[in-house]
């Protein structure tokens, strides 16, 4: 779980979440924007990534408003700006503007450590996102996700859902989630086993996995049975996504040990070795295909479409499509 400071005011100056656990990230973002609209509910968002923050980006964002309307700025992946916007960024530290909360998201390390190191001299509220590798860490999350939800959960149940739904927090969180509002009084083991039973076979990376290797009616069936037992959609194009690109960056990666490619690409070393199984037969221009495909189902189970489940119907039939050459159907 996101571990905070002990200045722990969501409408602090500055707000700087720290980690690489996406799901960490998001909630220290929604914290702030929900603090901050419920003592102004016209509160302005922005939400902006380092292409968008260009040197004196921020003192247009953070100058002072006509009607004095409270602001949350958000900066997300702080540690890729470019140094003229980081010197921007660590002059308003110096400094911050009243009615205005400064939120940004560096997913921490030796890139970017300059602005971080001046973020937390400044003073800024920290909120520490990391990600959850060891299974106990996830374990303690989910008992953590039954007690903020005000529910009593057994150790057996909390081991059991851990067991069946993997390593991907949101997916965790989901399932916690319906649990609560499914049934009454205590979570036990026999709840959980079934609720989801054959969900980790199920699972959103499941369908991810079968679509990129051209299983339509696999991909489909994959996907069907998710949706029923309650995986949100964004989770699913969450995973068809990642596993678009990492198809994408392997095929373009220069030739190496998969230890050496894990380094450059950001990957696990065994992911490298199942992608490489994945990706023959792979072109550019179906990656590019693809892509645009989860991108048109991101925005359809987003609000941008009527009937989610057909946007990511859609999206699994286009990129097993792109992968058909494959010889697989």
């Amino acid at each position: 779980m996101a571990r905070k400071n002990a200045s722990d005011d969501p409408l602090a100056p500055v707000t700087l979440a720290v980690g690489q656990e996406e799901l960490l990230l998001d909630r220290a973002v929604r914290e702030v924007v929900a603090a901050a609209k419920a003592t102004d509910a016209d509160t302005d968002v922005r939400d902006l990534t380092p292409d968008q923050l260009q040197p004196g980006t921020l003192a247009e964002l953070v100058s002072p408003s006509l009607f004095a309307e409270r602001k949350v700025v958000v900066v997300r992946n702080a540690q890729d700006l470019s140094a003229d916007t980081v010197k921007d960024v660590k002059a308003y530290l110096s400094s911050p503007a009243e009615e205005i909360t400064l939120v940004l998201l560096h997913a921490g390390g030796a890139k970017g450590k300059g602005l971080l190191d001046a973020a937390r001299k400044a003073g800024a509220r920290e909120v520490a996102c990391p990600k959850m590798t060891k299974p106990a860490d996830r374990l303690a999350f989910v008992r953590n996700e039954f007690r903020t939800a005000g529910r009593s959960a057994t150790p057996e149940a909390c081991q059991a859902l851990v067991d069946a739904i993997g390593s991907d927090l949101r997916e965790l969180a989901s399932a916690v989630t319906q649990l609560v509002a499914d049934v009454e009084g205590t979570i036990d083991e026999a709840v959980v086993g079934r609720y989801y039973t054959g969900r980790a076979e199920a699972s959103s990376f499941t369908v991810a996995d079968r679509a990129i290797e051209g299983r339509t009616a696999e991909a489909l069936e994959a996907l069907r049975w998710s949706l029923s037992t309650g995986v949100a959609p964004v989770l699913i194009t969450s995973a068809l996504a990642q596993g678009v690109r990492a198809i994408g960056k392997l095929s373009s990666a220069r030739g190496g040990r998969p230890a050496d490619l894990a380094r450059e690409l950001g990957m696990p070393p065994w992911k490298i070795d199942r992608v490489r199984q994945q990706m023959r037969g792979w072109t550019p221009d179906g990656v590019s295909v693809a892509l645009r495909a989860v991108a048109e189902a991101d925005a359809g189970v987003k609000g941008g479409g009527d009937d989610p489940e057909y946007a990511l119907e859609k999206a699994v039939v286009t990129i097993a499509r792109a992968a058909r050459s494959r010889g697989r159907a």
